[in-house]
């Protein structure tokens, strides 16, 4: 983490968890527990049946509400879906795309990544965009190869002003959900490399400005040494981010000196 540059910033994705009344629960337990963070801003990405009661629940906190997912057309014949507009008027502050498991199930390209990350940004909405590799594209060597595509396909067409309200979130395919985790070492050569990408792109004095958070099986055991390298300034908390003290003690560790 690099606090003079840029924002730390501890996300939890509920993914598809929670009904209202868990939701309700969870704010009573996890409430008390912040001691407004210091250095880190917390955010809670919740479905969207429960994103006006999460802001409701957390008006008078520190932690801001993310949507975990938005259509990149402000209106139309899109049944079922929500534009990044109707996000925006009930107060949500964040929204991520591109998410593997929307590329993996709902056919999500780089190239609906990046009309959601310009119809987010027009919006007023912070958007947290997901690039990562998968186990066999490790293997191969070709991970940072597939990043740099992904990074420069989402922020294509995307200003140098506007970037500085980007934030990306390197997750490992391999490492969602399954317990996997890469060392602290793979999540900074790949956050270090993403911020080489933005500097070729937008110069230097952008690219110390993006938070850049690492996602990927990130719990309370692994955190302190992940959030200790220099270039990752945060975290996508998955599994962990559903329990109170566990996304607590989570975000302790971004408050380490």
């Amino acid at each position: 983490m690099n606090r003079r540059y840029r924002k730390t910033i501890i996300a939890g994705n509920w993914k598809m968890n929670k009904t209202l009344t868990e939701t309700k629960a969870f704010a009573e337990e996890f409430k008390p527990l912040l001691n407004r963070p210091r250095w880190c801003d917390v955010v809670l990405c919740v479905p969207f049946v429960n994103l006006q009661a999460a802001i409701r629940l957390f008006k008078d906190s520190k932690v801001s509400i993310a949507a975990e997912n938005c259509h990149y057309e402000s209106s139309g014949a899109y049944t079922g879906e929500v534009s990044a507009e109707m996000l925006k008027d009930i107060g949500v502050k964040y929204v991520i795309i591109g998410h593997s498991e929307r590329r993996q199930y709902y056919n999500e390209t780089d190239f609906t990544v990046n009309k959601k990350v310009r119809a987010a940004l027009d919006a007023g909405l912070r958007p947290i965009i997901c690039v990562g590799e998968s186990l066999e594209q490790r293997e191969l060597g070709v991970t940072m190869e597939l990043i740099a595509y992904q990074v420069k396909c989402a922020l294509s067409g995307v200003s140098a002003e506007k970037v500085r309200h980007v934030v990306f979130a390197y997750e490992p395919i391999w490492a969602i959900g399954t317990g996997k985790t890469a060392t602290s070492q793979e999540a900074q050569d790949v956050c270090e490399f993403i911020r080489s990408i933005i500097r070729k792109l937008y110069g230097a004095r952008v690219a110390r400005a993006v938070t850049i958070q690492y996602g990927g099986s990130m719990n309370p055991k692994n955190a302190f040494e992940l959030l200790g390298q220099p270039d990752v300034d945060g975290g996508l908390i998955g599994g962990a981010s559903l329990k109170p003290d566990q996304f607590m003690e989570i975000i302790n560790a971004a408050n380490q000196d």
